[in-house]
């Protein structure tokens, strides 16, 4: 597993994994008191506060921008049709719809079966699944066409495409899908009220040779102070080092493409 250092001419520098693990052992337990969840630009809905599922606490990210993630995913079905979602609205397990932990309400998600390269698009209306190893849990709808009803789990790439606007019966009337595979990737740790705490976060990281931000945001109730780490020019690098983080306790960290 290797991070990477970015300097004017865009070479990177490797650190071994020994290195790496030490650091965000040592680091972990600064985000366990202080991380928060981002707010959205304006009102804050519901359905973007942190929230605990089996003694474990989610954090909604506030925007979908760039999201690429591989994993496995699920359906539900029957037993939840006609009941309400995390957003209010009703189940419809024939509607192109998914359930994902902390993507915001109404992102429209490209979903491939890497098996066999079937493709659906679906929106995200729910929160969950909440199964260890699981991404994304799709309606059954969404399911049949990527042809994951038999088995009941998919390895699937999910992309974030678009969100939903007043295109017709629902649909988005364009979709913005972009390559993602190269480009200037950064894995977001961290995200403060007190600057004081993200100084002290990125200051661990760069006294080790990574690369390492700090973005304000302006959210609803407060400034914040976004924590960045530079993963890499390309996705799948940046994709090692995320889950890394992920592994290490840092269940918010997630990637962020420029």
């Amino acid at each position: 597993m290797y991070y990477f250092r970015k300097n004017s001419s865009k070479r990177l520098r490797h650190l071994p994994i020994g290195h790496l693990l030490a650091i965000t052992v040592v680091i972990s337990f600064l985000l366990s008191a202080a991380f928060i969840a981002d707010a959205t630009a304006g009102k804050q809905l519901a359905t973007q506060n942190p929230y605990v599922i089996n003694n474990t606490r989610y954090y909604p990210i506030p925007s979908a921008q760039g999201y690429n993630e591989q994993g496995i995913a699920s359906w539900y079905g029957s037993d939840f049709h006609g009941k309400r979602t995390s957003n209010g609205e009703i189940y419809d397990m024939h509607a192109m719809t998914a359930a994902h932990k902390t993507l915001p309400m109404n992102t429209m998600l490209l979903v491939k079966n890497i098996a066999n390269g079937k493709e659906t698009i679906v929106r995200v209306n729910d929160r969950g699944p909440f199964i260890r190893g699981r991404i994304i849990d799709l309606s059954y709808k969404a399911a049949q066409k990527i042809d994951a009803i038999r088995h009941g789990t998919a390895r699937v790439q999910i992309v974030a495409i678009a969100k939903r606007n007043n295109g017709i019966n629902g649909q988005p009337s364009a979709l913005a899908y972009n390559d993602l595979s190269a480009g200037e990737f950064y894995v977001q740790i961290g995200s403060f009220s007190k600057k004081i705490n993200a100084i002290k976060l990125q200051k661990r990281f760069t006294e080790t040779g990574h690369t390492t931000v700090i973005q304000k945001y302006y959210g609803s109730a407060s400034l914040l102070y976004r924590v960045q780490v530079y993963a890499g020019e390309y996705l799948g690098i940046a994709k090692r080092a995320e889950r890394a983080l992920i592994d290490h306790g840092y269940i918010g960290a997630f990637i962020i493409a420029r």
